[in-house]
């Protein structure tokens, strides 16, 4: 392939816009935030599961109390109507006696469900007071979450400014240097981030590495217009004054 050498050269502008680019990208991915945020909505998603485990256990010990307060209404009201035709002394000596025993039973009875539905009460104050603080819990860590959120958009809203600014130029280089040059040069810069690299001093600027004799006298000899590329990195290799040739 032929390409003047100053669309060569314009490779390198190229380069240096992708370059920017790829550390912009990388520094958009690695933001701490993002880290942070990761963990927190990790966290937030087991106390949401925490919470829903919580609401369902009270809502079925609520049922519980619900009951146990109905049941010690039952024989409340048993013992009432007892105790009424007890005190109105209507019926026979034994009916009356039956009574007696039956509220005597009914009080024990009334205990016995006034102890359980004390026990269930209290098991659902306990689960009420769990509920409570992991919706405190879970509202903190909302506001934090909220906070990185923000802080976040900001850090990438700045990058978004960023890039459009670097990037800003590389239409106008790429229609410079010519669709066939860049084509050649995207395909290379697809699995190695950059397609060109300046030979300076005998090295190349993308593998950092020192061309050989052997190169070094091919690439003297080749015409200013030819398109050379790294033996090592397969990059374009752009001559430049400093190439030391």
């Amino acid at each position: 392939m032929k390409a003047d050498p100053w669309r060569q050269l314009r490779l390198l502008d190229l380069q240096a816009i992708d370059t920017r680019v790829a550390q912009i990208t990388h520094a958009r991915r690695t933001l701490p935030v993002l880290a942070e945020l990761a963990d927190l909505e990790g966290k937030a998603r087991l106390i949401d599961d925490q919470v829903v485990r919580a609401r369902t256990a009270l809502d079925d010990v609520q049922r519980e109390v619900r009951k146990a307060e109905a049941d010690v209404q039952l024989v409340r009201d048993r013992a009432a109507r007892d105790r009424a035709r007890l005190d109105s002394g209507i019926g026979t000596a034994k009916d009356l006696v039956a009574l007696q025993h039956e509220l005597e039973s009914l009080a024990r009875r009334q205990s016995e469900l006034e102890d359980v539905e004390l026990e269930v009460m209290e098991r659902a104050e306990d689960l009420e007071s769990d509920l409570a603080n992991l919706t405190a819990g879970r509202d903190r860590l909302s506001e934090r979450i909220a906070g990185l959120e923000a802080d976040r958009d900001v850090s990438l809203a700045a990058f978004a400014k960023d890039e459009a600014e670097v990037t800003r130029p590389r239409a106008d280089i790429v229609a410079g240097v010519g669709p066939e040059l860049v084509a050649l040069y995207d395909k290379i810069a697809a699995s190695s981030v950059t397609g060109a690299a300046a030979l300076r001093q005998k090295r190349c600027g993308g593998c950092q590495l020192e061309l050989n004799p052997v190169e070094i006298q091919r690439i003297r000899s080749a015409p200013e217009d030819e398109v050379l590329r790294c033996e090592e990195c397969r990059r374009i290799l752009v001559r430049t004054p400093e190439s030391g040739l």
